[in-house]
């Protein structure tokens, strides 16, 4: 798995997470115990499948290292595993911040490297 995981948020959200130092989770984490993240090739069906037409979003570039324990790859849909992160994220751990803008469709553009949609992928 690699050393680098990826958490989809609303930028008011990561506003409040660097104030306190860490990131706790936000909507479907809290409801669900862990924070959901996604490897680089399971971003572009997770925006699609959540987050499609949501302004003012950000991807976080996570590294795994800081997580320790907290991390555990569990199955999801499709059997497929995701990174799940029991517990807080520590700003820290967080090495890169994108904008997710819209195009005229309602699809964010990525930043180079990360496809926009990759079928049978996405949490």
């Amino acid at each position: 798995m690699s050393g680098v995981i990826y958490k989809i948020l609303p930028r008011s959200v990561w506003e409040l997470a660097k104030q306190d130092g860490i990131f706790s989770g936000h909507g479907i984490d809290l409801d669900d115990g862990f924070i959901h993240l996604s490897d680089v090739s399971q971003v572009g069906e997770t925006l699609e499948r959540y987050f499609m037409g949501h302004d003012d979003l950000l991807l976080l570039e996570v590294l795994t290292q800081p997580l320790g324990a907290s991390l555990r790859w569990e199955a999801s849909r499709n059997g497929e595993k995701f990174p799940h992160v029991y517990g807080d994220i520590p700003i820290e751990a967080i090495v890169t911040v994108h904008q997710l803008p819209l195009d005229d469709q309602g699809h964010h553009r990525l930043p180079g490297g990360l496809n926009r949609v990759d079928k049978g992928h996405g949490n």
